[in-house]
């Protein structure tokens, strides 16, 4: 694979940078991007060819922000990685953990290590934008009295030292990444596909809808409903099923799945992704 441009939101060393050389290889250029809708626009307009974006946490749930994305862009899902998210406290050099006044993360990351943080005295939390972004901030304003909770990526590229591996609370702590393009794909092997669609205002809709599924013999692999923008009291529902586009049972759900609905997208079949850690 020639050398590719993927988008990605964070500062270098940040998980999503993390996920797209997991799923990429050494094939790929990165590009940080300061929010999640550069990404896709990156993507849309060419800019990327690929972007690479968080969906969801196995312990905290969905990034909503991107499902409402997706529903807005034209872009395709054409991959999935798996990432073991690991935590570490890390400062510049010369700190010792007990110098450290205050620790800086993003919010989640802040949630998914807070055990060990309530076990540090006389230290003050600050929530911050971007996990791999706090490590930057450290560095080069050089605080001396604060730490990090980041990647070990992330400790590599602003030269800072790990203090505490491993501090998230618990360590089944996976983030799913979906790769976007704007052209689709026909995976190989084994796949699943993402859509979203609304359903009438009929008793039992989405009964009737998810059961064009069942009848089929194709599992459902997650549902996530989400606010219709622009029509307020209705909702989307996000669904992955563990079928290929190219499968005919497939397709024939979805064609009875369009007479049933009041708005159908389909965003695209890829292959299950490994777990990375």
């Amino acid at each position: 694979m020639a050398n590719i441009k993927i988008s990605f939101q964070g500062e270098y060393g940040a998980f999503s940078e993390q996920a797209a050389v997991a799923y990429f290889h050494n094939h790929c250029s990165v590009i940080p991007r300061e929010n999640f809708r550069d990404v896709f626009e990156d993507v849309q307009r060419g800019r990327s060819t690929f972007g690479v974006i968080p969906v969801e946490n196995s312990l905290f749930g969905s990034v909503h922000q991107n499902f409402d994305l997706l529903q807005e862009y034209s872009l395709k899902i054409v991959g999935e990685v798996k990432l073991r998210i690991k935590m570490n406290l890390m400062a510049l050099p010369d700190t010792k953990l007990g110098d450290i006044k205050d620790v800086y993360s993003h919010p989640q990351a802040l949630g998914q290590s807070d055990s060990f943080l309530r076990k540090l005295k006389n230290v003050t939390i600050h929530q911050f934008y971007d996990t791999a972004g706090a490590a930057k901030m450290i560095a080069e304003k050089q605080l001396l009295t604060s730490a990090a909770v980041a990647s070990e990526q992330a400790a590599l590229h602003y030269d800072l030292k790990i203090l505490k591996k491993g501090i998230e609370t618990d360590h089944r702590n996976f983030t799913r990444f979906v790769v976007l393009s704007k052209k689709a794909i026909r995976p190989e092997h084994r796949a699943k596909s993402s859509l979203i669609f609304a359903t009438k205002h009929v008793p039992g809709s989405l009964v009737h809808c998810l059961s064009l599924f069942s009848e089929r013999k194709i599992n459902l692999l997650k549902i996530e409903s989400r606010p219709f923008v622009g029509k307020p009291w209705e909702y989307l529902f996000f669904v992955d099923v563990e079928s290929n586009q190219t499968n005919r049972e497939f397709t024939s759900a979805l064609k009875a799945l369009k007479e049933m609905t009041s708005y159908l997208k389909f965003l695209g079949s890829y292959e299950i992704g490994k777990v990375v850690h």
